[in-house]
């Protein structure tokens, strides 16, 4: 009997024990149906994927302004994905939705998303904003909630990389790749800043998406179909404005993706998931040198400062300041006025007797308050008083 009861033991450590099905990974609406996901899938998908999720503002018609986090918040390396600023341009979200899904939650690096950058143009499939402002014409004077929530991200995560996912119209013959890419060409971003920018370009999502079979090419730039040589310059210039130069101001490499609109919806989303590849492969290589290049971006005290040009267009004489003031002086309406936009860029003053303001030069958003606050700026906050000595 002892035996039996020993067999019987034995045997039902060989009966195999039903083990429960682990649940699907959440799926986007465009993932599950072919069609742009929608405001509410879009909710749910988010809450479902358990990370970190912020509202960051909130739009005009009360819809939310979203940041998700991927990775620790103490990781030493910043990734920022700006995702579909135009709302007429969805690819780059439902590229941003799926890869947020799929990349570490643990590690050196921190992976920050806005998925839905213009809600309200989403929405209405309108590139810009529900009051018709284009947001990635708004990174410098902040009017619209959502490129000051951009702002906001910015200023509190410092990021070291900023990839801005786009789509644009082809325009036959001199304008029909599949992805175009550019880095901040204005002349005020740092040396180190914009050398890795034009790399992670030219030298990570090139190869990138080229690898998956699409062609690519330098956005802004028509080029002729049998030569390969430049024809003229239709975008992509140095201006403050954007976010791809904006965020070389702040010390971030700056990167635009644009695929082509004419694509069919799967290939742009996919050309989108090949270029974020790309950025990831070069925070993977390069995390060192990124954090050495906007660390001296940021210590940079002096040289000359630029209110035109780009890093392929040389100045006018007249927009070079060779010998910038030491700072701006602001009446205390004046700074009434624009002191939240001055907080959101990270800028500092300092009050002066009689109630006004002074913004030294001699700070971290050195390049970019000229930009700001000097009439000779091309679209600057306000014309404040430049001060030889402080």
């Amino acid at each position: 009997m002892r035996g039996l009861i020993a067999l019987l033991a034995a045997a039902s450590l060989l009966v195999t024990v039903p083990v429960a099905a682990a649940a699907p990974a959440p799926r986007t609406g465009f993932e599950l149906t072919g069609r742009w996901t929608t405001e509410a899938e879009e909710q749910t998908y988010l809450r479902s994927l358990g990370l970190p999720l912020t509202q960051i503002g909130v739009t005009a018609q009360g819809r939310p302004v979203q940041l998700v986090r991927v990775g620790p918040a103490s990781a030493r390396t910043v990734v920022l994905f700006i995702c579909s600023q135009h709302g007429d341009e969805p690819a780059g979200r439902e590229a941003c939705l799926i890869r947020m899904r799929s990349l570490p939650r643990s590690g050196p690096v921190t992976y920050l998303f806005v998925p839905n950058a213009n809600p309200d143009g989403r929405a209405a499939d309108t590139r810009g904003n529900s009051a018709g402002i284009d947001i990635n014409r708004d990174h410098l004077l902040l009017r619209t909630a959502e490129a000051r929530a951009m702002a906001a991200v910015i200023r509190d995560f410092r990021p070291d990389v900023i990839h801005d996912l786009h789509e644009f119209g082809p325009t036959p013959p001199y304008y029909v790749k599949d992805v175009l890419w550019l880095w901040p060409r204005n002349l005020n971003v740092a040396d180190g800043v914009h050398s890795l920018s034009e790399t992670l370009s030219r030298s990570y999502v090139r190869p990138s998406v080229e690898a998956a079979g699409r062609t690519s090419g330098v956005y802004g730039i028509h080029v002729d179909p049998v030569t390969g040589e430049p024809v003229r310059q239709v975008a992509g210039d140095g201006q403050e404005r954007i976010l791809r130069n904006t965020g070389g101001l702040k010390h971030g490499m700056g990167l635009l993706v644009e695929t082509n609109a004419d694509g069919a919806p799967s290939f742009r989303v996919d050309s989108h998931l090949r270029a974020l590849d790309g950025t990831q492969s070069f925070v993977r290589d390069h995390r060192q040198a990124i954090e050495s290049a906007n660390a001296a971006s940021r210590a940079v005290r002096s040289g000359p400062l630029y209110f035109g040009g780009a890093d392929n267009q040389p100045p006018d004489p007249a927009d070079v300041l060779t010998t910038p003031p030491c700072g701006y002086v602001l009446t205390g309406a004046q700074y009434a006025d624009v002191r939240d936009e001055l907080d959101l860029h990270g800028i500092r003053s300092q009050y002066l007797r009689g109630g006004g303001r002074i913004v030294p030069l001699k700070q971290e958003a050195r390049a970019l308050i000229p930009l700001l606050l000097d009439a000779r700026a091309d679209q600057p906050l306000l014309h404040a008083e430049p001060r030889v000595q402080c």
